[in-house]
């Protein structure tokens, strides 16, 4: 019995032994392969685009940079952006990567403002709405008509009540950045809110909106040159103080729509228009352009001073001469004369 016992136990190893080399011989191949994971190693290759808006998650982001090929997968995009503090700072905008990225390095790419391209749009002041919004087309590819639109819908743009619903004057000069899908009303938008930050950084009121914005406007179409700009501004204050008429061919132009060309002309300033302040006293009804902060800044803060009259007697330069009565007014428009002598075609 005894050896029988042993006869068993040996077959038995034996039996389990083969199992197990079986078992090895299978597993080997699969033992062998190297690990998959969720995550390519290495900078990758080749060209991937990726377009992240504004708001968008970062997980969002990853499903965005899976479908593009430039990550193997969003899980491993999401984890390399959770251990970087920057990783939830991602800026909007259309990015130039590779392809098969490590999530690392795709991470690493997004941060670099190099490979972020965003349309930027500089709006100059002293422009009307309608150049604006040309401009606005032109450079977003946004259909002008779309703008149109827009500008017809006040409350979308956030204008105060004190514009009476014209966006003329409140649609702030400077370069903007807008996303990829901002639509002309949301760009609008963020112009008009652009320009009521300002102002009320400069302490405006909203029942001065408007006289501020007009004021505003003028001084940027009448002054090229920042130090002269408070004193145009006085020169405003003290005509209005003594209603006298302001006689200003920027507002003149404004509804002709001239430019070009210094002055205006005879037909033009015979305009029945109520922003021709050769023939109505008083402010215009609103502003003529889109002033910019150095102009709104003067409007606020007009130098002290006594003068009645200014003109530019050089425009190429932008030389303006002030005076406190029309005898010292007459002797610079005489040096105006010379100058548009010599400038005929500009005159």
């Amino acid at each position: 019995m005894g050896r029988r016992r042993v006869i068993v136990m040996l077959v038995t190893v034996l039996l389990v032994a083969g199992a197990l080399f079986a078992a090895i011989g299978v597993l080997r191949p699969l033992l062998n392969r190297p690990s998959t994971t969720n995550d390519y190693v290495g900078a990758g290759s080749g060209a991937a685009s990726v377009v992240v808006h504004g708001g968008d998650a970062v997980r969002t982001i990853g499903a965005s940079l899976e479908k593009a090929g430039a990550v193997k997968s969003a899980a491993a995009f999401s984890a390399a952006a959770a251990k970087d503090p920057r990783g939830a700072s991602i800026q909007p905008g259309t990015y130039t990567l590779r392809a098969h990225m490590s999530a690392v390095s795709a991470l690493a790419m997004l941060l670099d403002p190099a490979n972020r391209k965003v349309p930027r749009v500089t709006i100059r002041e002293g422009l009307w709405v309608s150049e604006i919004i040309k401009e606005l087309s032109t450079r977003t590819g946004r259909p002008l008509a779309d703008y149109t639109v827009a500008l017809e819908d006040p409350a979308m743009l956030g204008l105060p009540p004190e514009a009476q619903g014209d966006a003329e004057g409140y649609l702030f000069p400077s370069t903007y950045e807008f996303e990829p899908k901002a639509t002309a009303a949301e760009q609008l938008h963020t112009m008009v809110a652009k320009s009521l930050e300002e102002l009320g950084k400069l302490g405006v009121t909203p029942a001065k909106i408007q006289r501020v914005l007009t004021i505003a406007s003028i001084v940027e179409a009448e002054a090229s040159d920042s130090a002269d700009r408070p004193k145009v501004a006085r020169v405003l204050e003290n005509r209005l103080a003594i209603q006298m008429p302001l006689q200003l061919d920027s507002t003149v132009s404004f509804v002709a729509r001239h430019r070009g060309k210094v002055g205006t002309s005879k037909a033009e300033r015979a305009s029945k228009s109520p922003y021709n302040t050769y023939l109505v006293a008083g402010l215009p009804p609103g502003p003529i352009d889109s002033p910019g902060l150095s102009a709104m800044k003067a409007a606020m803060s007009p130098t002290p001073g006594p003068w009645l009259y200014f003109v530019a007697v050089n425009p190429d330069t932008g030389e303006t001469r002030f005076a406190v009565d029309a005898a010292g007014h007459d002797a610079n428009v005489k040096i105006f004369q010379k100058w548009c002598l010599v400038n005929k075609d500009k005159c």
